[in-house]
């Protein structure tokens, strides 16, 4: 699918001397069925003009020769900076975003192949708004929510799994799917940690190692899994009934053996992540509940979301949450060491997973899907608009590789393959 520099040509219509009437393009021969002869109105239209920095076609498979798997990139620290978040910068890094000539809504017909307006259309014939980036590939083969995706070290594959009960296997050269395992279970997370990858469905951890093929199953979870993170030699799970499991894997056995468990959360853990030798969970009780690594205690909790807190993701020295209350914090620790926020940003539906990367010009960009099917990408700190991706469903995963390159996954079953474009297109004027 060739995207059209993001749904950002301006389609011209016919401009001139005379009754305005005439200028005017018929909206029955648009849809193909004026019988009206001779018509009052126009039975042509402009050509669009050419698309200024359009990126250039891509190949459908994972891989770019300009990119490669060449690792992430590093961050920026952000250091004495908290006074900055939410703020538009001066200097060399400032970016005017560009504002959208169509409305920034895709269009209903387009998704079903019969829009009868074409480029005339007022609405997005694409799945993406914005510059310096491009869809590569789609991937299709779920029937359901995809709600994990994993690249682990060392392999070919990227993993997608899905509430349709499956794991697929895809090649990342070809983009074909290399096999599918059914796992009897929905599965509710999925990530990889080195040669390992694990996916949580209900009452059971799934690992699987992708060098070795050793496949076990670790017990203990009670109900869904539906958060998984590794710190400190650790795998820690959370569950449905609002516990947070730690195993550690046994070099001797080839085994994981389980070594906590974390109460005090009082609905199910949907959100974990490690940074600063601390474990964050996020919860359906609304709360974020911070935990010492070493000792496996909970140090403070927060409780400043109103709602599910869906995702949390740590980014140098700062927390980002996001939740159903519509809102995405930054947290920064005291002196004192607590964590407070320091930037509350607002948005007009549910916040339901965030994901943080860098783009070509290793500027720091974060990814934050909703429940109106979109996903948008914010520069950070200043949280500026730069671009917008759209879903058939909601955007449950977000997967960043090697290369530029990151992974979406809706809620209709798709996977779309994304990569930062090498030379991004200008975004000023």
């Amino acid at each position: 699918m060739d995207l059209d520099n993001g749904g950002k040509r301006v389609f011209q219509r016919l401009s001139g001397p005379g009754d305005s009437r005439n200028q005017k393009v018929c909206y029955h021969w648009r849809a193909g069925n004026c019988n009206r002869r001779p018509c009052p109105f126009l039975h042509r239209e402009l050509q669009p003009p050419p698309s200024n920095g359009a990126p250039s076609k891509r190949s459908h498979g994972f891989t770019d020769d300009s990119s490669g798997f060449s690792g992430p990139r590093p961050r920026p620290n952000y250091a004495g900076s908290t006074s900055t978040w939410g703020r538009a910068h001066g200097g060399t890094n400032s970016r005017t975003v560009r504002k959208p000539e169509k409305v920034s809504k895709i269009c209903k017909f387009w998704l079903q192949g019969n829009c009868g307006y074409g480029e005339g259309c007022r609405y997005l014939h694409s799945w993406s708004l914005g510059d310096g980036f491009s869809m590569l590939t789609q991937l299709e083969g779920h029937q359901k929510v995809v709600s994990g995706i994993a690249l682990p070290s060392g392999s070919s594959k990227l993993y997608t799994g899905s509430k349709d009960e499956t794991v697929r296997a895809w090649d990342c050269q070809s983009g074909q799917c290399m096999g599918v395992i059914n796992l009897g279970g929905e599965v509710g997370c999925m990530i990889s940690e080195g040669t390992w990858v694990f996916v949580g469905i209900p009452n059971t951890v799934k690992a699987w190692n992708t060098q070795s093929s050793i496949e076990l199953s670790l017990s203990g979870p009670v109900g869904q899994v539906y958060s998984m993170a590794v710190g400190n030699g650790l795998l820690f799970a959370g569950t449905q009934d609002g516990s947070i499991l730690a195993w550690k894997f046994n070099a001797a056995t080839n085994g994981f053996e389980p070594v906590a468990s974390l109460p005090g959360h009082t609905l199910g853990v949907v959100s974990l992540v490690v940074g600063a030798n601390r474990l964050y969970s996020g919860s359906m009780d609304c709360t974020i509940r911070v935990w010492n690594l070493e000792t496996l205690q909970c140090i403070q909790t927060l409780k400043e979301h109103t709602s599910v807190v869906m995702s949390v993701l740590c980014w140098d020295q700062f927390l980002l949450s996001c939740s159903l209350d519509q809102t995405i914090k930054v947290w920064v620790a005291t002196e004192s060491g607590n964590l407070e926020v320091t930037y509350s940003h607002n948005e007009e539906h549910g916040v339901l997973t965030l994901c943080g990367m860098h783009d070509s010009e290793s500027k720091p960009i974060l990814l934050s899907s909703g429940n109106d099917n979109s996903v948008h990408l914010y520069d950070l700190p200043s949280f500026s608009e730069r671009g917008k991706i759209f879903a058939k469903q909601e955007v449950r995963a977000i997967q960043v590789g090697p290369g530029g390159l990151f992974f979406t996954g809706d809620g209709s079953g798709e996977v779309k393959v994304w990569q930062w474009l090498a030379e991004p297109a200008a975004t000023t004027r």
